[in-house]
């Protein structure tokens, strides 16, 4: 049925017969832009008007992760409409049905966005499904490309500075990174992401008193927020608590009430609570605090051992690995290893080379955990840098722990030399932790350099009385 032409809130024709129907299009964008948990919100757009193309467009793709069948029913009833749809609309249509496609090339998908966004540069909403699909190519260049073609037109918009900000730290731009959060921060400051930036900003700089006074005046604005927005906040506060050297009850008070208290609503989204879970307590495996945790990493691996939380993230997946070996469920880490590596064989060539590296990590901390720091070390190769490893979905600040295990099978496995020459590296791009310099001075003192372990101490002894 042919509908009467009506703006969504980008100022962009939709063809609908609903008034109702673009306000509930609406309050989806907000949703998605605020990371907000109500992103549902966008299944009663269709009830509104079941003939709109871009509802049930934005419901297909909605549905696509959890219920493919559903998705595709809905993307097969906008397709039948595309006749009477707006060019806005049909190019939405376009990115998206390509993006559900089954073998699908993410380069190809970015480039329908740009071509979007080209016609469209108000759309933040497909500006951000771009991003994340640069997120998951391990790409910021091309994130930070897309969101600047679009600034001129969205110059003082809400949620575009934070949209800047993130690729920019992912650049190791840090002084533009802050600047584009700041200012993302004063048009709303209840903006999650530009918040978020701003957190990772002050952490990069070991700025961790700053960053932890910031991130709690913030916190009272995360209630609305998805599970992944909210578990992750705290999970970058629970770290500045960890690295700026605090009371290890603060940092499990963080994990306690903030990342598994989230598992008791009903409306957590449970794998993304895992992985700001799990995460954080493999760095306090690494730094050898496993004495804390009580039967926390236990209780988490036994969730963890449930196969329905298998293959949703690669990221997700290489600490379960972990979590399943450091508690003894040897033969379930094994079944996650194979599963993996199935999934791998049966990706396009393309895809395969990408996800490698994920599979590599996978493997590697399982032999990490195992003791055989020789083969970890043979897995990661001699010029091993996390960074080259975000294709899991991870950002500098996440995969970063997996530096830190590869220093310490480093050290561990003898290859003192090394560890020493990477550990060095890495203080010289961020000194401010007390953690490093401790590593640091474990490789000075295997390798009989007793003056320089000594330099390294003292600078760790400081570093641990600076911050709380």
């Amino acid at each position: 049925m042919e509908g009467t032409i009506k703006l969504d809130g980008c100022g962009y024709e939709v063809t609908t017969s609903s008034h109702l129907c673009v306000s509930v299009i609406n309050s989806y964008y907000h949703q998605v832009l605020s990371y907000g948990r109500e992103r549902c919100v966008i299944l009663e757009a269709v009830v509104h008007d079941n003939y709109c193309v871009l509802a049930n467009t934005l419901v297909a793709h909605f549905l696509y992760s959890s219920d493919s069948s559903k998705a595709a029913s809905y993307l097969h009833t906008a397709k039948s409409h595309l006749e009477h749809a707006t060019l806005y609309e049909k190019l939405v249509f376009d990115v998206i049905s390509y993006l559900m496609s089954g073998d699908r090339d993410d380069e190809v998908s970015v480039e329908l966005h740009s071509k979007l966004l080209k016609e469209f540069p108000r759309d933040l909403v497909s500006l951000k499904r771009a991003q994340i699909l640069c997120f998951y190519m391990g790409r910021p260049d091309l994130s930070l490309s897309l969101v600047n073609k679009v600034l001129p037109q969205n110059e003082g918009e809400n949620y575009i500075y934070g949209m800047l900000a993130f690729p920019l730290l992912e650049l190791g731009k840090m002084k533009d990174a802050e600047k584009a959060a700041k200012r993302g921060f004063e048009i709303n400051k209840k903006d999650g992401w530009s918040q978020h930036a701003l957190c990772h900003v002050l952490q990069y700089e070991c700025r961790f008193r700053e960053a932890v006074k910031f991130m709690e005046e913030c916190a009272s604005s995360w209630n609305s927020s998805s599970s992944f927005m909210l578990t992750h906040n705290w999970w970058h506060v629970a770290l500045c608590f960890l690295e700026g050297n605090a009371p290890m009850q603060r940092v499990l008070d963080v994990y306690d009430n903030y990342i598994w208290k989230e598992l008791e609503k009903p409306d957590a989204a449970v794998p993304e609570v895992y992985l700001n879970a799990v995460a954080l307590l493999l760095r306090l495996c690494v730094r050898d605090e496993l004495n804390f945790l009580g039967d926390r990493l236990k209780m988490l691996a036994d969730r963890l051992a449930d196969q329905a939380n298998w293959y949703l993230e690669w990221h997700l997946d290489v600490l379960t690995v972990w979590a399943l070996a450091k508690t003894g469920q040897i033969s379930k880490a094994e079944d996650l290893l194979k599963g993996l590596k199935d999934r791998l064989s049966r990706m396009n060539k393309k895809k395969q080379q990408i996800m490698q590296k994920g599979m590599m990590l996978a493997e590697a901390l399982y032999a990490y955990e195992r003791g055989n720091y020789k083969h970890g070390l043979e897995l990661l190769g001699p010029d091993f840098d996390a960074s080259e490893c975000k294709v899991i979905g991870a950002s500098d600040e996440q995969v970063d722990v997996f530096n830190e295990v590869w220093y310490i099978m480093l050290l561990n496995s003898g290859d003192v030399t090394k560890a020493i020459e990477v550990i060095e590296k890495r203080i010289k791009k961020r000194d401010g932790t007390a953690f490093l310099w401790l590593l640091l001075e474990r490789g000075y003192k295997l390798a009989k350099r007793p003056e320089e372990a000594g330099i390294a101490n003292e600078k760790a002894k400081v570093l641990e009385s600076a911050y709380f």
